[in-house]
């Protein structure tokens, strides 16, 4: 019989297959960084490959590295199941996601998860931390970013970043919506933690001319401040559809910034409960209802 490598190299590598960085892998596995280099190098050489090649802002899987991971790592996800399986909760699907994307989505359209799948346990962990679904006991995430998110992660767009300016028609006084883009570089902005009005303004052609604005961390944060009349909020526009909607908030310019950081669902790869593959396909259907996913 063919004797196995070492149980903690292949943790190490299957870690930071997921992550490529050893940085990160060593956080989720509670060691040093070193020790889970250490590990892998000697998972290498007892192997006789390379499973990484080694960049200077992380790892990216080799070839035949990208093949062994799949494997392994579904390896790892067979014992998971195996051992979640002696302690069954059934219906209970914990989810990983921001908390504005809690606050301003996923809870407002949580009566449409309960009505359809009223048996389903959701759990939400709202944090601006990159939870590890091994770590943190996840079963979902959502985050964005650009794919590819590891060779043992599923990744499904929910909404393109499309950043729009918006308001509460109060501050806009008598002028007309949409303003001009030299009206909107006088207006005062709320800024978040993203940073993007001087790509905004940058866009329409105009330089910021309002003075200082209100900084805010989370973007959740900006949505209230503005429906409270305070400055203008860019922000995704899924995030505001309801308050457009009701008319709480207004598009102040109809300029549109296409970001690169699409909001995607993340779920690890292999068999999962039906419980979590129900509240994929919901996610999934309520994002393309309101004009997300991939088109």
């Amino acid at each position: 019989m063919e004797r196995l490598p070492n149980l903690n190299g292949l943790r190490a590598f299957e870690a930071a297959g997921r992550h490529l960085t050893f940085r990160a892998a060593a956080e989720e596995l509670g060691v040093t960084q070193g020790a889970v280099a250490q590990q892998v190098r000697q998972l290498e050489a007892g192997l006789g490959v390379a499973l990484f090649e080694r960049l200077p802002k992380g790892l990216m899987l080799s070839e035949a590295g990208r093949a062994y991971h799949g494997r392994i790592a579904g390896a790892f996800d067979e014992m998971r199941q195996a051992t979640a399986a002696l302690r069954p909760t059934p219906g209970r699907v914990t989810i990983s996601v921001t908390p504005s994307f809690a606050a301003k989505w996923l809870i407002p359209n949580m009566a449409g998860l309960a009505e359809r799948h009223p048996d389903v346990d959701l759990r939400i962990l709202a944090t601006e931390k990159v939870s590890s679904f091994h770590g943190d006991g996840i079963d979902l995430a959502v985050r964005q970013g650009r794919p590819p998110f590891g060779a043992s992660i599923e990744a499904v767009l929910l909404f393109p970043q499309e950043l729009i300016a918006v308001a509460a028609p109060e501050l806009l006084g008598d002028r007309t919506v949409p303003v001009t883009p030299a009206q909107l570089a006088q207006l005062p902005k709320l800024r978040d933690a993203h940073g993007h009005w001087p790509g905004y303004l940058r866009q329409i052609g105009v330089a910021e001319e309002s003075g200082r604005g209100l900084g805010l961390s989370q973007t959740a944060l900006a949505i209230d401040a503005a429906r409270a009349g305070q400055r203008v909020a860019l922000v995704s526009r899924f995030l505001v559809a309801r308050d457009l909607a009701e008319g709480s908030l207004v598009q102040v310019s109809e300029a549109v910034m296409r970001g690169a950081q699409d909001f995607y669902l993340l779920a690890q790869r292999g068999r999962r409960s039906e419980a979590v593959a129900s509240v994929m396909g919901w996610l999934s259907a309520a994002a393309a209802a309101q004009g997300g996913g991939a088109g």
